[in-house]
């Protein structure tokens, strides 16, 4: 399990043009290419594609970091000041993401792999 930041998540409005920017952008074609989320990966680095985030008032990428106990890493970030966005819950297959927002409103994610 990498140490650092696993994957970015843009929320955008519209998921074809942003497939087909991103796919420019980064050189290569998407790893995963579904309705509800299109990822791509370049160099061991996960960058995704959700379409539903505008809506929850996400209008800028977060960076996800995988941690093995989601729950205790979600309440330690609590515990040092930050205020919950997402609980932990399961977005399929079994993966587990949750979010805080920091002092300033930045959104940190965290994310547990199944």
């Amino acid at each position: 399990m990498s140490s650092g930041i696993t994957v970015i998540i843009y929320h955008v409005k519209d998921l074809a043009q942003a497939k087909a920017l991103f796919g420019t952008f980064l050189g290569v074609e998407p790893s995963t290419d579904s309705p509800y989320y299109v990822g791509f990966e370049l160099d061991g680095q996960q960058i995704g594609l959700v379409p539903d985030g505008h809506e929850r008032g996400l209008t800028g990428p977060v960076c996800f970091r995988d941690v093995p106990d989601i729950a205790a890493a979600h309440q330690a970030l609590l515990a040092a000041g930050a205020e919950s966005h997402e609980e932990p819950h399961d977005v399929g297959g079994g993966l587990l993401v949750a979010s805080v927002k920091d002092a300033d409103g930045n959104i940190i994610g965290l994310r547990q792999q199944p």
